[in-house]
């Protein structure tokens, strides 16, 4: 029956009322923890500095040629800001096309990349044992849309695997028709399956958002639970990655986190299938070589991912910020908390049989922007507590450069534009420009640009041909973004320091028209910019402006870029990863 937003059902194994009752149902589990032998950490010691090394030679190779091109005719004042701004970036430059470097060469040279850099998976017991709670977190959402993959999943699941799975839907939406359109959904859900199959609980209000949400659950509903698979509401896996998830984790006592890679799924705009056409190939080298040099101490996503329930609950609960704030990213920080505990976190690099949704187009796309820059820049309150990890707090500085690095990124271009223009690129070699341009674009774009190497070298794999067509359309519209994205997040900087940030709403997933209208007003600015840029050069000469072109296209086009990528009608012509 259902009773105050509960469904309440007859299986007393998940009925814990309370958390101390949930701990004690899962307190058995905590003694498992292992520790990694000195000896491994010995070889994570040379691969880091072997990482490192090649991070340091990208990042000096790219400096030292910004040099080699500023230097020409003798040093301005902007050439000086320029290369200022060069320095600040390169590391970070560097250490991300070194990550995927070392991805690459493990996908070529390794049989089985996934088990090299998660050991666990050549162990994994061939049959599931452990119980696992499907964990849907959902806050306002079209339960038409997130319920039927739930349901097939969970059908599957239990064909194959009995009562080893168990659907819970932990809802923070608000009283009121939402709420009840949402009991109503998932009592139809429920009544396809046997009684305790689906559980539902929603929470009046929401302390401490998704992270609240989930870990208020699994201290008060989830004894007889070993493990959870953390799903939001655009999630989608199948039944036999899940299976992979569970098996992989029963063989390693000590994993508290099995991360899935994510592919897109279900928008059929260009706008969303090229994006996630070069995520899917970036994805692949750049987790392979995180795992290679990370090993134990990855990231997690927030969700498609297998947690640990007596790990998760003993060591991953967060503390709130200044003033009594909660953590809105909570993903990286909970896996930072749990290095710090002694667990592991990893990975799988291979994307097969776990989805989201991408956004549908350009404005959707800053929207999420906005939202990530305001929970990634809350680390900076944790960079320099003990409680979270050395390099998960390392990880969470990478996410706060994510965004703090987009100012120096961005003013490369009015610098080198007021240089053109004021004359003092007259001695620039052409030739060395050039060449630091290249450079600069594949380093930027290494991830994908290595998913793209291990697909072109194992023919028998892909379809060559649709693949150099996705290639090159995916890296036209990466080209355009990297100085959209660069000026849209230091717009965003501006705006989160001004205090002007609504809150995490409910996303927008479905593909709708971008008016003509809609897009000049929201990039109108961008275009505007982009064309004084554009004009900056052309005073300095034709060669200028045709040099600065392919940066400065995103802002250019942004409007027609935004109007033309998000139509529907147009989305089968994109190839699909």
């Amino acid at each position: 029956m259902w009773q105050d937003g509960v469904l309440i059902d007859q299986d007393a194994r998940i009925g814990a009322t309370t958390a101390k009752d949930a701990q004690a149902a899962g307190s058995s589990r905590f003694e498992r923890r292992t520790v990694a032998a000195p000896r491994a950490a010995e070889r994570l010691g040379g691969r880091r500095a072997a990482i490192a090394a090649l991070a340091g030679a990208i990042a000096l190779a790219l400096v030292a040629l910004g040099g080699h091109v500023m230097a020409g005719g003798g040093w301005t004042l902007w050439e000086a800001l320029m290369m200022g701004s060069l320095a600040v970036n390169a590391p970070w430059l560097g250490l991300t096309a070194a990550t995927a470097l070392a991805g690459l060469a493990i996908r070529l040279l390794v049989r089985d990349p996934s088990a090299f850099v998660v050991p666990a998976l050549g162990r994994a017991d061939p049959v599931v044992h452990d119980r696992t709670l499907l964990a849907l977190c959902v806050r306002l959402e079209d339960m038409e849309t997130v319920l039927p993959p739930m349901g097939r999943l969970l059908g599957e699941l239990r064909a194959r695997h009995g009562d080893r799975f168990v659907l819970g839907v932990l809802s923070d939406t608000p009283p009121g028709a939402a709420a009840e359109a949402e009991a109503e959904a998932i009592a139809a859900l429920a009544a396809r399956f046997p009684p305790g199959a689906v559980r539902y609980r929603r929470r009046a209000e929401n302390t401490g958002f998704k992270a609240g949400n989930l870990m208020d659950f699994l201290d008060h509903h989830a004894a007889g639970f070993d493990h959870a698979l953390v799903l939001d509401a655009d999630s989608a896996m199948s039944a036999k990655t899940v299976g992979r998830l569970v098996r992989t984790m029963q063989a390693d006592p000590g994993l508290a986190i099995l991360q899935a890679s994510i592919d897109g799924r279900g928008v059929g705009t260009r706008f969303a299938r090229l994006f996630g056409f070069g995520l899917r190939y970036g994805t692949r080298s750049w987790v392979t070589g995180q795992g290679w040099w990370q090993g134990p101490s990855q990231l997690y996503w927030g969700h498609n991912a297998l947690i640990r329930i007596a790990a998760f609950r003993r060591d991953a609960r967060l503390p709130t910020l200044p003033g009594g704030v909660r953590i809105l990213s909570h993903d990286y920080a909970e896996a930072a908390r749990l290095h710090a505990g002694g667990w592991a976190v990893r990975v799988l690099p291979d994307s097969a049989g776990s989805w989201e949704r991408h956004p549908p187009d350009l404005p959707a796309l800053f929207v999420r922007d906005l939202r990530w820059a305001a929970g990634n820049l809350q680390y900076r309150h944790l960079l320099l507590r003990p409680d979270f990890g050395r390099l998960g707090r390392f990880q969470m500085l990478e996410a706060i450069l994510h965004y703090a690095l987009a100012p120096f990124r961005f003013a490369f271009l009015p610098l080198a534009a007021l240089n053109a223009a004021s004359g003092g690129g007259e001695g620039t070699p052409r030739g060395a420009l050039l060449l630091l341009l290249l450079l600069a674009f594949a380093v930027s774009n290494m991830p994908k640009l290595a998913g793209y190497a291990e697909a072109l070298l194992r023919p028998g794999r892909f379809r060559r041909a649709a693949l150099l067509r996705g290639m090159a359309q995916e890296l036209a519209l990466g080209l355009m973004l990297d100085t959209l994205e660069a000026l849209e997040r230091s717009l965003t900087l501006l705006q989160l320091a001004r205090g002007r940030f609504g809150g995490w709403t409910a996303q927008r997933r479905n593909a709708r028209e971008v008016t003509w209208a809609a897009a000049a007003r929201r990039f109108g600015g961008h275009t505007a910019a982009g064309l004084a840029l554009l004009a900056g050069f052309g005073l300095a000469s034709g060669f200028a402006a045709l040099a600065a072109l392919p940066a400065l296209a995103g802002l250019v086009f942004a409007i027609p870029l935004a109007v033309l990528t998000a139509r529907p009608r147009r989305g089968a012509r994109a190839p699909a990863p």
